[in-house]
């Protein structure tokens, strides 16, 4: 009888609490975050950490971004991938319609979950809610196929999180300008079939990601020539980007 008097007294504790908690009529609703632990179980200081880095983050995009979904799913995994290039951390937005984030964090990065989390779990939610406000996501995209949108979707992503969180990935940096160049005219002459995984990730000769590393290039191109940021850039098509950044 006691333990049911006390589990009852919890849960009158926590609806009250919630209610508190609970964003006002017309506010923007958090993020839902779940645990993905078929695999390895984030620890309670992990998951406290990621609890909030995620809300924190999602609060400075929401005063950035007023496109952004009211309410975002965020499923985080443990992950023995090598993704030290992106500081351990990496994510895809699958789709807009319900808002849906997954994210992998690596088990393997040096200091384990808890350093990446630290390292670069900010830089890769920024770059995944601005696919949210932009509209590009794997199964909910306006813009279209083709290595040449998507390097500009990506760039804006890449740039906007570099702007805003101060933190860049070794992945993301661009070559110099000649080789960036050559890599415009091969992007923009590519097919609309063209291979996503060899653009994007690794291509055959040995590149790695061309179609982030090119994008961001691109979009520091437009906007030194523009004069608008990269909030500003993000409400233009990516045609009008490529304009603006003399192409």
């Amino acid at each position: 009888m006691k333990s049911i008097k006390i589990l009852v007294l919890f849960l009158a504790l926590t609806l009250i609490n919630n209610c508190k908690n609970a964003p006002k009529k017309g506010e923007p609703t958090s993020s839902i975050i779940t645990f993905k632990e078929d695999a390895t179980p984030f620890t309670a200081p992990q998951k406290e950490l990621i609890l909030e880095v995620v809300l924190e983050s999602e609060k400075e995009i929401r005063s950035l971004l007023p496109t952004l979904p009211d309410s975002i799913n965020v499923s985080l995994e443990i992950v023995d991938w090598d993704l030290d290039v992106v500081g351990g951390v990496t994510g895809r937005t699958e789709t807009n319609s319900p808002p849906v984030v997954l994210v992998q964090i690596s088990e393997k990065f040096p200091g384990g979950v808890t350093k990446a989390t630290q390292t670069a779990l900010k830089h890769t939610i920024f770059h995944e809610f601005h696919h949210l406000s932009r509209g590009w996501a794997i199964q909910d995209n306006v813009y279209g196929p083709g290595i040449s949108i998507a390097a500009i979707n990506e760039g804006l992503a890449v740039v906007f999180s570099e702007e805003y969180t101060g933190e860049s990935m070794e992945a993301d940096t661009p070559p110099e300008a000649a080789i960036a160049e050559q890599w415009v005219e091969e992007i923009r002459a590519l097919p609309l079939n063209a291979n996503y995984q060899h653009w994007m990730f690794q291509h055959p000769d040995g590149r790695l990601a061309v179609g982030y590393r090119t994008g961001n290039y691109l979009i520091r191109k437009a906007m030194a020539k523009s004069g608008k940021d990269v909030i500003e850039l993000s409400e233009h098509t990516p045609d009008e980007i490529y304009k603006m950044a003399g192409y």
